[in-house]
């Protein structure tokens, strides 16, 4: 109880050393949690795309998920309800890109938005997969190949060299054949400008879509081109699942050291080298041209794989037409066995079936999408848990630490 003491001045005062908080305070109401002793003013919410990997991420924090209600009206419009005060904290979305993508974006979009007008101190989107991260440029494509083809089959039925009038003939339906190609925006030279002077930059629109929602800051995995991190203007952590994979390959494939990392195309060669140097083995690449997009047309192996284990690391697959041949063409070429490592399983279309008749050993993914149904329908997709990894980056980025650690090691 407060007791009394005498002051300079001779008059009492009051002494409130001993007293207990309670009485000093009768409305404050004492937080007895220790997750919220050990990580205060942080709440994690989850979209409706990947709640599994959004639960294990604040399993492996000892917190619990912020309470969210998302709905949609009658005429579809998505609706999203915060139900917990997120004034003055440290908010995390954590939402993939995944299942019905625009959906699950625009769903982000509003969680973002309405956690930044209640007054959030810092919002921040773990998006494990980054949609529409393959538009990511105005891309030209080989449509000299198509012209020639255009032209060849404008000369069919042609007479024999000599012949003066084929000739004049041969010449004046290759001029209109160019004329042709050039009308429909095929021809490999000048048309290219009217072929993609149109096609957008989506991943940058996304970008930006993301900042003016109220996002502080992005939390990504292996982004399908590393200059996505360019399109915004706010801090972005693209964290990798390497680590986790260099860990799978050494605990589960015996002959690992006799290996060859193999990137199924030009543009992951940079990955499957950093790979190839931490295991101190060979790695190779395949050369691939598409006729349109998820169709390929023509690959080449180079490097050697005879005799070894050929491991296929790439970034992302959709509807696996190009890891399923490239295992082919590793076979043919005389590996002993092959294995797919993704970080992005998407697996649409024909994708499951394709790898259930294909040669792989083991496709391997991780669980930035779900995979439950996946690995229901397929005997051959294995499972890698990154869920730690983005854990701790959360961890380390609320507690102003540095995220680099995570880029060469896997937390315990």
């Amino acid at each position: 109880m407060p007791s009394t003491v005498a002051g300079s001045s001779g008059r009492q005062l009051v002494s409130l050393a001993n007293t207990p908080v309670e009485l000093l305070l009768p409305n404050l109401v004492l937080d007895d949690d220790p997750a919220r002793a050990r990580m205060p003013n942080i709440k994690i919410f989850s979209g409706s795309s990947h709640p599994d990997l959004a639960q294990r991420v604040v399993d492996r924090l000892g917190i619990d998920l912020g309470k969210v209600v998302t709905k949609k009206f009658s005429n579809l419009e998505t609706c999203v309800e915060i139900g917990e005060s997120v004034r003055g904290e440290d908010v995390y979305i954590v939402q993939s890109g995944c299942g019905e993508i625009n959906d699950n974006l625009m769903e982000m979009l509003i969680m973002i938005n309405a956690c930044k007008i209640a007054s959030a101190a810092r919002v921040t989107a773990v998006i494990p997969c980054f949609p529409y991260a393959r538009q990511d440029k105005k891309d030209k494509r080989n449509d000299g190949a198509l012209e020639l083809n255009m032209v060849m089959e404008g000369m069919k039925g042609m007479s024999v060299e000599g012949d003066h009038e084929s000739d004049v003939e041969c010449r004046r339906r290759m001029r209109f054949m160019r004329t042709s190609a050039f009308a429909h925006g095929t021809s490999g030279g000048l048309s290219q400008e009217h072929a993609h002077s149109r096609a957008p930059i989506s991943a940058k629109l996304v970008a930006n879509m993301l900042s003016v929602a109220g996002a502080d800051h992005i939390i990504t995995m292996d982004l399908h081109a590393s200059q996505i991190q360019g399109f915004f203007d706010i801090p972005v952590d693209n964290l990798y699942a390497e680590p986790a994979v260099l860990k799978w390959i050494r605990e589960n494939i015996p002959e690992w050291g006799n290996s060859i990392i193999v990137s199924p195309d030009a543009g992951g060669a940079k990955r499957v080298t950093s790979i190839a140097d931490r295991l101190n083995v060979e790695f190779a690449l395949i050369h691939k041209e598409r006729k349109k997009a998820n169709e390929v047309a023509s690959m080449v192996l180079v490097g050697d794989v005879k005799d070894r284990v050929a491991i296929l690391v790439d970034d992302m697959a959709d509807t696996c037409g190009t890891i399923c041949h490239a295992a082919e063409k590793l076979m043919e070429a005389g590996a002993t066995r092959v294995y797919a490592i993704l970080t992005h399983g998407i697996f649409s279309g024909p994708a499951v079936s394709r790898i259930n008749n294909a040669c792989f050993d083991a496709v391997v993914v991780t669980n930035t999408i779900p995979q439950e149904q996946h690995m229901k329908d397929s005997s051959k997709i294995q499972l890698i848990d990154v869920s730690n990894i983005l854990a701790e980056a959360i961890r380390r980025t609320h507690n102003g630490e540095s995220v680099s650690f995570l880029f060469n090691s896997v937390p315990l």
